[in-house]
């Protein structure tokens, strides 16, 4: 059971009618919870859809879908994936050493 508290939580999959969220506590994934697919807003029904979640006697009371931290996640991962496929100075060129 996910210990009561509030949580950042992040759509990770749908399994059926289901959204697979995992909870976040001070940047550390700490647990994944299940929710109904309905029970998302419709902008916030996507993979990475940042939450504000709050769970209250083992059931979640309260699910605040976060625009902003979505789009700057969504920035984040961009910006590290296009870091990432630059090709680093003198690396796999096609002109031969000297």
């Amino acid at each position: 059971m996910v210990p009561d508290g509030t949580y950042t939580a992040v759509l990770d999959r749908f399994e059926g009618d289901l959204a697979v969220l995992v909870l976040e506590r001070d940047g550390e994934d700490v647990a994944e919870i299940a929710v109904d697919r309905e029970r998302l807003p419709a902008p916030g029904r996507q993979q990475d859809a940042v939450y504000e979640l709050v769970v209250d006697d083992g059931d979640v009371t309260d699910l605040d879908y976060d625009p902003d931290a979505t789009s700057e996640r969504t920035e984040r991962v961009q910006d590290r994936f296009d870091r990432l496929s630059e090709r680093p100075p003198g690396g796999d060129s096609d002109e031969p050493a000297e």
